[in-house]
């Protein structure tokens, strides 16, 4: 991460930079948290937030009022023109598409169970999935209101919209969420029991064992790009799931490493092959049944995952 202005190309005087840089500093995770829930890449996010910097430093601060809510604004900008140019290399896109995962640390930042479970709701790779339907418009709205709380004043500001086309926006993206995103338990305790009990089973070869855990409906979803082996289609039921499973844990891969991680606000677990992650397996949970298997195997998009 960034720890000085020079990093972002700053020449002024070093007093001034200071003052600029902590402005700055005060709000950056709050920017990268609305980058990186529009475009679903922490690395796109930290480029949009790169960005964001290099017109704060260059702005006249005489004329801002409110640094985070100018902040906010540029950020969601630029995301939004982000969004719209990775659009079109999703439809090119080898295999099923995944928001990256990124390491986080909800139950030691934040230890009140309520707000916790708000964050992880907020960043969760099921709830990402499914901003992915959304308009840039309806996801930069649904961003800022549901995951950050922003007035819809100062959500139309940022968008350059009216208040009622904003609430519009909102409420059709609420719905559409709704509609479409699973009701995933988030309690971590249960999360990472079922997370445990299904790395044995799934290594273990046991088809029963892992048939007992999964949902009859439930979904792998692999995200390779192209670039490591991974199933390129949605694999539906417990059945045919269980069955993958098995099949991948008999392909026994050395020197393979593995670590239990908070991926996106939930226990999930990391494979490390030379001290690098390889991949990561992150579970969707309802009812004491897995649901969801997200596999995410793409090397470009693990970067955001701790090493």
């Amino acid at each position: 991460m960034w720890t000085t202005a020079h990093r972002f190309g700053w020449d002024g005087p070093v007093n001034d930079r200071d003052a600029v840089l902590d402005a700055f500093e005060e709000h950056r995770s709050t920017l990268t948290g609305v980058a990186y829930r529009m475009l679903g890449r922490f690395a796109d996010a930290e480029d949009v937030v790169q960005e964001a910097w290099l017109r704060w430093s260059r702005a006249d601060r005489d004329e801002v009022r409110e640094p985070r809510a100018y902040l906010v604004r540029i950020t969601t900008r630029l995301a939004l023109d982000r969004l719209r140019q990775v659009q079109s290399r999703r439809e090119a896109y080898v295999g099923p598409w995944l928001p990256e995962p990124v390491t986080t640390d909800f139950a030691a930042a934040v230890p009140d169970t309520a707000e916790r479970a708000v964050l992880a709701d907020s960043v969760s790779l099921a709830l990402l999935v499914v901003l992915e339907s959304l308009s840039p418009l309806e996801r930069a709205v649904f961003v800022l209101r549901e995951a950050f709380g922003f007035p819809f004043p100062e959500i139309a500001t940022a968008l350059e919209r009216s208040e009622s086309a904003v609430r519009q926006l909102a409420t059709r993206a609420r719905r559409h969420v709704d509609e479409r995103r699973p009701r995933f338990d988030v309690d971590p305790v249960q999360q990472r029991d079922l997370t445990e009990r299904f790395l044995a089973a799934a290594t273990g070869g046991s088809l029963e064992d892992l048939l007992a855990l999964l949902a009859p409906d439930v979904r792998l979803v692999s995200d390779a790009g192209g670039k490591a082996k991974a199933a390129r289609r949605v694999i539906e039921s417990a059945d045919k799931v269980g069955r993958f499973l098995v099949a991948v844990s008999n392909l026994q891969v050395p020197g393979l490493e593995l670590r239990f991680e908070e991926i996106n606000g939930t226990p999930a677990f990391v494979l490390l092959a030379q001290g690098r992650p390889d991949t990561v397996f992150s579970l969707g949970i309802t009812d004491g049944r897995i649901t969801a298997v997200y596999i995410m195997r793409n090397p470009d998009k693990l970067t955001g995952v701790r090493a």
